[in-house]
Order: C-alpha cells, then sequence, then structure tokens
C-alpha cells in the first residue's frame, strides 16, 4: 500500500499562475514588485500581506484577501478543475538535465521526525513556528494547498526517474508550461486514474521519502490536522543543493574578528573578496574586509553537529554574536542570490555582516535523514525548486 495517492479535487493552471515559493525571497520588497508586475501569481493569494494594496498590514488581517483572489482566479478561468489526478512534472533548461517529479497527496501520519518515530516520510530540519503557524492559517482559510512540500525518493528514485522520463516523453503537449525566474520551463501533464496512474504512485512511495523542501509546510499539515499534504516527489537525480548563507543586519560587527577568536575560531584576512567556501571553512564580509574562518568542531559529538551550518549557528551567531538562530536580525539567503549580492548589502549598509557557507553535499543530506539526525534552519538550498500555484489540491 503506497503512502502516495492522487489528488482528489485539484485545480490545474491554465498559464500565468505560477510563482516562487514564499520562502525564497531575501527581501520581502521583492515579492511585491512580483505580484505588482503578476498579478495572476499564485504569490498573490500564498502572501496576501505582500501585495502592493495590503503593504503595512498583517498576515492574518489579509486572509480574507487571499480568499477572494483564488475565487476570481478560478471564476477568470486560470485554473481547470480535475479529479483522481497526479501530475507529472519536468523541470527544463538548456544545458542542464531534465528534472523530474511527480504532484500528488502524501499520508501526514507517514512523517516522521526521530529514529523512534515511525513513518516513510523524514523531516529532520528545525523549522520557525510563526512560518508554520501561517501556513495552517492559510490553508484553513482557502481550504486549499497551493504550493508543494519537495520530497526525494531515496528508495526507487532511480525506477522513478527512468518513468518519470518515460511517461512525459509519452504524453504529447503539456496541459500548460511557465517560466521561472532563472529561465528554466516547468511543464507538467495530468494522469487520470489508471495503470499509470497506479504505476506511478507505487514507484513514488517504493521508498523512504525525505523533505527536501517545505519543512514548514509539511509541519502545518501536522499542526493543521490534514490526513494529506501536497507534494512533488523527486528523484535524487533531479536535484541539486546550492550554497544558503545569512546576512546579520543592525548588529555592531566591529569586535567580530576578538569574538570569534574568544570562541576558539581560526580567523585570517582574505587577499581577494569572500565567495563560496571550500567545505570546513567559512568565509565573512564587513565593513570591506573579507575573512576566512574556521570554527571549532564539538569533539566526540555527532557528525550532523559539526556540519559548516551547524557551526554557523551555534559558534559564530549563539557564541561570537549572542544570537538566536531565529533573531530577526539575522536573514538566510538561498543560492539564487550571489556571493556579490550579500557582498554588495553590507557594502549598501542593509546588512554589516554576510556569512557565506559551502553547500551540504546531496549525499551528506540523504545521509542525516536515512540517520533520523535534524539539520540546522535554512541548511539546503534545493534546485531546481518546485513552483507552487501550477497544481493546487482542494481540501475535502
Amino acid at each position: 500500500m503506497t503512502v502516495v495517492h492522487p489528488i482528489s479535487r485539484a485545480w490545474i493552471t491554465t498559464g500565468g499562475t505560477g510563482a516562487q515559493n514564499y520562502d525564497e525571497f531575501a527581501d520581502d520588497a521583492e515579492i511585491t514588485e512580483i505580484i505588482a508586475a503578476n498579478p495572476h501569481s499564485a504569490l498573490a493569494i500564498e502572501m496576501p500581506h505582500r501585495a502592493p494594496e495590503a503593504v503595512g498590514r498583517s498576515f492574518l488581517d489579509s486572509l480574507s484577501d487571499a480568499a477572494t483572489r483564488l475565487d476570481e482566479e478560478k471564476a477568470a478561468g486560470s485554473y481547470t478543475p480535475a479529479e483522481q489526478v497526479v501530475v507529472l512534472y519536468r523541470i527544463s533548461a538548456p544545458g542542464e538535465p531534465a528534472a523530474y517529479g511527480l504532484w500528488a497527496m502524501v499520508d501526514t501520519d507517514q512523517i516522521s521526525t526521530s529514529a523512534d518515530e515511525p513513518g516513510l516520510v523524514i523531516r529532520n530540519e528545525d523549522v520557525f513556528l510563526a512560518k508554520v503557524r501561517e501556513r495552517v492559517a492559510l490553508a484553513e482559510t482557502l481550504r486549499t494547498l497551493l504550493s508543494p512540500v519537495l520530497l526525494l525518493q531515496t528508495g526507487k528514485g532511480d525506477e522513478l526517474h527512468a518513468a518519470l522520463a518515460a511517461a512525459t516523453e509519452a504524453a504529447g503537449p503539456p496541459a500548460a508550461t511557465d517560466q521561472d525566474q532563472s529561465g528554466r520551463t516547468h511543464a507538467i501533464w495530468v494522469v487520470p486514474a489508471g495503470p499509470l496512474q497506479d504505476d506511478l504512485t507505487a514507484l513514488a512511495g517504493g521508498g523512504e521519502l525525505v523533505v527536501a523542501d517545505g519543512n514548514h509546510r509539511s509541519l502545518a499539515a501536522q499542526t493543521g490536522g490534514l490526513p494529506r499534504f501536497l507534494a512533488v516527489v523527486t528523484t535524487p537525480a533531479s536535484v541539486a543543493i546550492q550554497p544558503y548563507n545569512r546576512l546579520v543586519a543592525e548588529l555592531p560587527v566591529d569586535d567580530l574578528v576578538a569574538q570569534l577568536t574568544a570562541a576558539g575560531a581560526r580567523v585570517e584576512e582574505l587577499p581577494r573578496p569572500a565567495d563560496i567556501p571550500a567545505k570546513g571553512t567559512i568565509h565573512l564580509y564587513a565593513h570591506g574586509t573579507s575573512y576566512a574562518v574556521t570554527l571549532p568542531t564539538a569533539e566526540g559529538a555527532v557528525a550532523v553537529e559539526n556540519l559548516d551550518h551547524a557551526l554557523v549557528e551555534r559558534v559564530l551567531l549563539r557564541d561570537a554574536l549572542g544570537l538566536d538562530p531565529g533573531d530577526k536580525r539575522i536573514s538566510y539567503v538561498g543560492g539564487d542570490y550571489p556571493a556579490e549580492w550579500l557582498r554588495g548589502e553590507v557594502d549598501a549598509g542593509r546588512a554589516e555582516l554576510a556569512v557565506l557557507i559551502a553547500p551540504v553535499t546531496v549525499d551528506d543530506f540523504v545521509a542525516v535523514n536515512l540517520a533520523r539526525q535534524k539539520l540546522p534552519r535554512k541548511s539546503t538550498w534545493f534546485t531546481p525548486k518546485a513552483r507552487g500555484g501550477l497544481v493546487l489540491a482542494q481540501l475535502d
């Protein structure tokens, strides 16, 4: 019996509604600009308080706007309904191998967050509870899920990859396509009930599934009591992990070198601009100066506690700067923003410190998850990312 199921009541985009996920932005003003340029984007429904006409209002006070927008988009034909379907998904770009996935519903009670908690869906990254509460409130208001949780099939990934590639090749013209900010084309094909649907859901649920993106959305499904959540099940061959960096604002860093040295770090000034470093070292940029920093590891600790992101959270943020990882002065900046952008934010005075960290490898990510260990917040920036607003799941 598979844990992956068809979407009972789906809404399929007819075009123009695709959106980056709500947590892909380093600056909220970008969300407002995107909505202003494309008012049909599902981003306007997922982040209603960032719509141009709602700026200054709270998320909760803007939920009625989200419901109104969704109803208007359906009435205008931006979505077409479908029942008992799964949806093939292909992301492609010139010079890149195609990425494949399957839009479907996954059993919430299969989520496991520790070794002693049974379940085939593994979530092991810390989250920000305020974001979870927002996702719960949105689902309760809309009775619809707009963005998927990205799940990595670790047991039958190769078989699933081959099956999805073959199915899309044979499927004919897609039901809809969408282009993201990176120039990648996202294409979808609706698969009705039948043997192909059965085969694909069996493969998609044929081994342990790891939450690659959507930790907040998966916890929101649990918190909100949803029996199933919307997911894109993808394969290891379809993804890569990019850097996930940090900016620190509104905090003096004049004594940063001394603070780091006191915390046990080795700090060297770089003769070149801070960039994405090799694993085991972090780069810092402050006051026009770049540093290479080796943070002290914890002797005898499990491997995940000595990953670079964990050391940044524990040694740099907590011990040296006295910050909790959830402090509002810390911005978590994904791999879509290059090193020069982070340095530019410091040079422009919008941040005091840029922290550049080597990406977690896919192998490390899978190993940590299968061992049911926990990654620090915002450790993995998977690409390509599943696009929100292409396939919606109406909650029964």
